[in-house]
């Protein structure tokens, strides 16, 4: 029988004030399934962010052990760079010392040195350039000339090596320096390195335009 006014204010007002009146009517609707539900997902949604939060933390520490092991890979890799660098000097020091005390022919100190050449002009290779010289340019009569080539950036370096630089070789390198811009129409950088150098050697050098690299110093 259909519910009379009287009766649904009745309920209205039962549900209002008597709590477990209301408790027991949701019920019967089905409500506290829908509670428990929406409780058992809350605690599963706190799981899941209790989780995640976890694993931010283990990201974290990962992320900060690969950035200690880069530093230490960086610090390894500065040290052997240092370590070459200081092979690199000694192998000089020796070479020079030994062909100073005659250990060492001229031939066999340029061969050496040769390593040196590509490490302080920061080339990649280096050739031989012969010509044949008929006009006597470098030497006053027709001759063979052979002289160590690198190109860099399109620049032409012409490079000799000797043990003691005198005041000869910068002179032969600087005529040489004059027949290669006439055969190849490229005005060459002129680079000697050289082990010691004669005193007076220096301003010729300057004067000519002959750069002198010492391979060491006094």
């Amino acid at each position: 029988m259909p519910l009379t006014i009287h009766d649904k204010e009745k309920l209205l007002k039962a549900i209002e004030e008597d709590r477990e009146f209301r408790y027991a009517l949701m019920g019967l609707l089905g409500f506290k399934e829908i509670l428990d539900r929406i409780t058992e997902l809350a605690k599963g949604q706190q799981r899941l962010e209790e989780r995640q939060q976890r694993l931010e933390e283990r990201f974290a520490k990962l992320e900060e052990r690969q950035q200690r092991l880069e530093e230490r890979f960086v610090k390894l890799e500065e040290r052997q760079q240092r370590l070459e660098e200081e092979m690199k000097e000694t192998r000089r020091v020796l070479m020079t010392i030994a062909h100073r005390f005659g250990i060492l022919t001229e031939e066999a100190f340029r061969q050496g040195m040769r390593f040196v050449v590509e490490d302080v002009l920061k080339v990649a290779k280096v050739e031989r350039w012969v010509y044949r010289d008929e006009k006597g340019v470098v030497y006053g009569y027709p001759s063979i000339i052979e002289v160590d080539v690198a190109i860099k950036d399109k620049e032409h370096i012409l490079v000799e090596v000797k043990s003691r630089v005198s005041k000869s070789d910068v002179a032969e390198l600087y005529k040489i320096g004059k027949l290669y811009e006439e055969v190849e129409g490229v005005k060459p950088r002129l680079v000697i390195v050289g082990g010691f150098i004669d005193t007076d050697t220096n301003y010729l050098a300057r004067k000519l335009g002959v750069e002198i690299i010492l391979v060491i110093t006094k």
